[in-house]
């Protein structure tokens, strides 16, 4: 157990930058409103996973939307009115909330609802790092209802998805609503117990988050490498190191899509690093070589000061590295893979496990 300060913040949103593969939202807009919401509120509690109580009633709460829309329409406090409006329908109070996915701003999410009803959070989370789609949770893949669920916006409107025949539905009826709100609107999903979380979340992202920024700004202050202080609090390796020479974004079906190209500098010098994002990158390839897909995590961040590079804010000229990290357990098994591996957003190539 231990406490989110206002202190804590910056730190989570470096570390949940990092793990949010390009996309999870703005961490610093996600900083920023968690900070709105401590200092209104007062601090919030984590627990792991084993704290909790037998009798727990865990929701989870998270954003939904394009990245790019989500740094100028900022979210307000959807993520609490999805929480109010799934309690009344289901007519059942939640006991602790728990992030959809560490990535972003998506990792700080419970937090603010949190703060707002007095509640704790759970340091665990839907994924390990974040994804685009709704039904790609661990919590679902491996039991865990996706309905009924509730989405809110910042106008006052919230609907309920009462039930639907699979996750991959949620994900289309949730996302056509989020289209009509604007793009940006938050979730809940019906409370999942005590066993539910300890065996389907990953646990600890949290705490993970906190730490990576801890290591990156005490690399920064100490004029250390902050990429080998990466590395050394979560294991992975430099795919790439280069400079970003063309960016293609485009807003669409409420997703960030598009491709970027890096030119390689260094070690790297005469190559070309390509990826694939929808809202997250997905798939890195070096000269043509596929070298990382997803679910394995691919990371930008700059290469003086460590800092996570979001795919909304991509652009050229930036000098970046491609960090790899082997993706959590729970996604390299074949009903993960269904889920979230390269097939399941279109590429024809096979997940290759990330060597570190």
């Amino acid at each position: 157990m231990w406490t989110v300060t206002e202190a804590d913040l910056p730190y989570i949103a470096i570390g949940a930058g990092i793990l949010g593969t390009g996309g999870g939202g703005n961490p610093y807009v996600g900083q920023l409103r968690a900070r709105q919401a401590i200092r209104r509120w007062g601090p919030v509690t984590v627990l792991d996973p084993e704290e909790l109580p037998d009798d727990a009633s865990v929701i989870c709460v998270g954003g939904i939307g394009a990245p790019t829309v989500g740094v100028e329409k900022v979210r307000d406090l959807q993520s609490y009115h999805a929480l109010r409006a799934i309690e009344d329908f289901v007519g059942e109070k939640a006991t602790a909330l728990i992030s959809n996915e560490i990535g972003g701003s998506n990792s700080v999410e419970p937090l603010i609802a949190a703060a707002k009803a007095g509640l704790p959070v759970v340091d665990a989370d839907g994924m390990g790092r974040a994804f685009p789609e709704f039904q790609m949770k661990t919590f679902f893949v491996y039991g865990v209802p996706c309905c009924p669920m509730a989405v809110a916006d910042e106008k006052g409107n919230s609907i309920i998805v009462r039930e639907t025949i699979s996750p991959v539905w949620a994900e289309r009826l949730a996302r056509a609503a989020t289209i009509q709100m604007g793009c940006v609107a938050c979730y809940a999903v019906a409370p999942m117990t005590r066993d539910q979380v300890i065996n389907t979340a990953v646990p600890n992202t949290l705490t993970l988050a906190r730490d990576l920024g801890h290591a990156v700004q005490r690399a920064r202050d100490s004029g250390d490498d902050p990429l080998a202080a990466i590395l050394a609090t979560c294991p992975g390796r430099i795919l790439f190191n280069g400079k970003v020479v063309d960016v293609d974004r485009r807003t669409t079906s409420g997703f960030a899509r598009g491709a970027l190209t890096i030119e390689g500098i260094d070690e790297f010098n005469g190559q070309a690093l390509l990826i694939d994002f929808q809202n997250e990158n997905l798939v890195a390839r070096l000269d043509g070589d596929i070298i990382c897909t997803v679910p394995d995590l691919i990371c930008a961040v700059t290469t003086d000061t460590g800092e996570p590079v979001t795919t909304e804010l991509m652009r050229y000229g930036l000098r970046v590295a491609i960090l790899g990290f082997p993706a959590p357990a729970l996604w390299s098994t074949p009903e993960g893979l269904a889920v979230a591996g390269p097939r399941a957003f279109g590429y024809d190539t096979d997940y290759l496990p990330l060597t570190v």
